[in-house]
């Protein structure tokens, strides 16, 4: 079958926006579309140069025999304050506040499509720095840590609070809880990461940052390195908080339960977006 160039341009778009931070051979698209390789190179860089301009990412090509074409995800500055815009209004909708002052997202957190953007967005402030998987505790953090974990196309490592059989093997470490200040015991499977890999920890809120303490200590059980800390939403001006260096799309502060108000303001994610990513500027 012959394929026109249009068409050649529309399946290229969609492959590689389904397959981030993938090598893909340039022999693929040769033989899928049984065109010389000067006429491949072409296409990609009509793509490359549509991606880059409409800031919907980047279009890298690697040359020599085991070289190929690899799209990363890469919003621009515009795109991630509309993101974050979006996500500051729905969490600004009443009724959010639950006893303790705790926020409603579960809503926010099954959203698909507010995560797939939300996941991109993490994505770009790390895309300068090696990542080998995604961490997180379950279980709100899950399908945020999917959907970051897709544009960086590496694992996710689910933590958790008790045994499971079907885990096999585990390590655990106590922590003190910063919202209860009890100890409690976190949990991963010894197969889930390699020794020595690099790891990106997200969470959907952060007050104190006792859990997320407890995730770098049982890091360090797996001589992993925490390469970064994201959060979607922060507490303001916590006192003691554990660790200072994180990025987060929104602040909450002013918890007033009886009245069920607070006030939102945007995290400091927008400030890595303009400025450089998180590895950038380390």
């Amino acid at each position: 079958m012959k394929f026109k160039r249009s068409e050649r341009l529309v399946f290229m778009t969609q492959h590689l926006t389904s397959h981030p931070n993938q090598l893909i051979p340039l022999t693929y698209f040769v033989d899928k579309f049984s065109q010389a390789k000067s006429s491949i190179s072409e296409d990609i860089k009509i793509v490359k140069d549509v991606f880059e301009t409409e800031g919907i990412g980047l279009v890298q090509t690697t040359a020599g025999a085991g070289g190929g074409v690899t799209f990363r995800p890469k919003i621009d500055h515009v795109r991630s304050a509309e993101i974050v815009a979006r996500f500051m209004e729905v969490l600004k909708t009443k009724d959010r506040l639950l006893p303790g002052g705790y926020l409603y997202m579960s809503d926010i957190m099954g959203d698909p499509h507010m995560m797939s953007d939300i996941g991109k967005l993490i994505a770009t402030m790390y895309e300068g720095a090696t990542i080998d998987a995604v961490v997180t505790v379950a279980t709100k953090g899950i399908s945020l840590a999917n959907a970051v974990a897709r544009e960086l196309n590496v694992s996710v490592a689910v933590i958790r609070k008790d045994n499971k059989v079907t885990e096999g093997s585990t390590v655990s470490v106590n922590y003190v809880s910063g919202s209860t200040r009890k100890i409690e015991t976190m949990v991963l499977s010894k197969r889930t990461l390699k020794e020595g890999a690099k790891v990106l920890v997200v969470d959907d809120f952060l007050r104190a940052g006792g859990s997320i303490t407890g995730v770098i200590n049982l890091m360090e059980e797996f001589s992993a390195q925490v390469v970064g800390v994201s959060v979607l939403v922060e507490a303001k001006q916590v006192e003691n908080r554990r660790f200072n260096d994180y990025t987060s799309l929104l602040k909450v502060s002013e918890i007033d339960e009886f009245n069920q108000s607070f006030v939102v303001e945007e995290g400091n994610c927008l400030e890595y977006i303009e400025n450089g990513t998180k590895e950038h500027q380390s």
